[in-house]
């Protein structure tokens, strides 16, 4: 049975993006594997889980609308403590066409909140 190696994010900065993710999640740089080795790879730190997230240039810009994103959990901050948290490590506010409206969320939908990180990469947040 297959397991989740690591997590592949395409950038165009890898040490912006890196500095980033290791910030918003509280991860650690993984040393280079070799001598030129480019890749930035941010794990978590002993005893908390987690598949690594390396970080490489892409060469093609963030879609407006992934097919696939992170999502992380606001956690004990609560939801809007820790968007303005990841506002200011550098994350962008998206204006997110899909949000339910008013009186449609279900009740035991999670509320979330759609940011970019520098690089453009869409990621949720959610309570």
């Amino acid at each position: 049975m297959a397991d989740f190696a690591q997590i592949s994010l395409g950038v165009n900065d890898c040490e912006r993006a890196g500095a980033f993710w290791a910030a918003a999640l509280g991860w650690v740089r993984r040393p280079p594997r070799w001598d030129g080795d480019d890749w930035i790879v941010i794990e978590p730190p002993p005893g908390r889980p987690g598949a690594p997230i390396a970080m490489d240039d892409s060469g093609s810009p963030a879609e407006e609308f992934p097919r696939v994103h992170l999502d992380l959990l606001a956690g004990d901050a609560g939801l809007d403590a820790e968007v303005e948290r990841l506002l200011a490590l550098g994350a962008t506010r998206v204006d997110w066409p899909f949000y339910p409206e008013p009186g449609e969320r279900h009740p035991e939908e999670t509320p979330f909140v759609v940011l970019a990180d520098p690089e453009g990469n869409r990621f949720c947040v959610a309570a």
